[in-house]
């Protein structure tokens, strides 16, 4: 029997993002869990190497990459439906579930051990999925900065949104990025 399992993780090149806003450059599945991917491992180390933790840097990374798969299935449904009431955030939860089980089916048994921690993180990787989900958030405001640079307006909103979330969370690893490096992502090409 052949596996689907990987021809679908593929298909993530197909799964375009910010389906509700304007785009001048589109952004795929495939290109946000690769640079969430970056920056969660970016955040691992400086919790390492600057605040004394003792995050695992790759599983951090690895973790990135899988957190979207199951938008495979189910699209990526924009975050202001995704949280519009606990209802809707409980029965997508129930969706993802879903999606996941049903991409945990695709895979020879053999392998199923390999990948179900990727796609169902144990209680013990909850820091590991807070710094994702920091990443994720920091993806979608580095996107907006990026729009924005270009000209394109009708991500001010959203850019001021996400700004106000990270604001919010209280995060050495967050601090850091924030002060050192965000700011390149504002410059020219030649800047850098």
């Amino acid at each position: 029997m052949t596996s689907s399992f990987f021809a679908l993780l593929f298909r993530q090149k197909y799964i375009r993002r910010w389906g509700l806003m304007r785009s001048s450059i589109p952004e795929t599945l495939a290109e946000h869990t690769a640079e969430a991917a970056v920056i969660a491992h970016a955040l691992a180390v400086i919790g390492n190497t600057v605040y004394g933790k003792s995050y695992d840097p790759d599983r951090a990374a690895a973790l990135a990459l899988f957190h979207d798969a199951p938008e495979v299935l189910t699209g990526d449904l924009p975050t202001p439906i995704k949280y519009f009431s606990p209802e809707m955030k409980a029965g997508y939860s129930k969706i993802e579930e879903n999606a996941v089980e049903t991409l945990l089916s695709k895979l020879p048994d053999e392998l199923k051990g390999a990948y179900e921690p990727l796609l169902t993180p144990a209680e013990a990787d909850a820091e590991t999925m807070r710094l994702i989900k920091i990443a994720d958030r920091l993806c979608a405001y580095i996107k907006c900065l990026t729009e924005e640079a270009g000209g394109n307006r009708d991500f001010l909103s959203a850019r001021r949104s996400i700004e106000q979330d990270l604001d919010r969370i209280d995060s050495d690893e967050l601090r850091y990025f924030r002060e050192h490096l965000l700011g390149a992502f504002s410059l020219t090409i030649d800047d850098m």
